[in-house]
């Protein structure tokens, strides 16, 4: 062990730097790898999707602002339709 301060306080430090570091590159290795894994998950369903004739699905928000945008979209678009008909609502089923 250092017998000076300056020498225990890196003898504290580098440790526990060294250890934030690990920490740091093991959970950006984990995120990138499920981004990377969702990504191609969502081109092979686009690939399935395509050759079994179905509607190809919407993509997904990329940051919460676009989600956000998108919300408030669908929300104008809600807004901008005319009321129904008769007075029945299309998605109440009939017993």
């Amino acid at each position: 062990m250092p017998e000076s301060w300056w020498g225990n306080a890196i003898f504290s430090l580098v440790p526990t730097i060294v250890l934030g570091l690990i920490f740091w590159m093991v959970m950006r290795m984990i995120i990138r790898g499920d981004r990377t894994a969702r990504m191609k998950y969502d081109q092979i369903e686009a690939e399935e999707r395509a050759k079994a004739g179905l509607p190809a699905k919407p993509q997904r928000a990329r940051a919460a602002g676009a989600a956000t945008a998108e919300a408030d979209a669908s929300a104008e678009t809600v807004a901008d339709r005319p009321p129904a008909a008769s007075g029945s609502s299309p998605d109440r089923t009939s017993a």
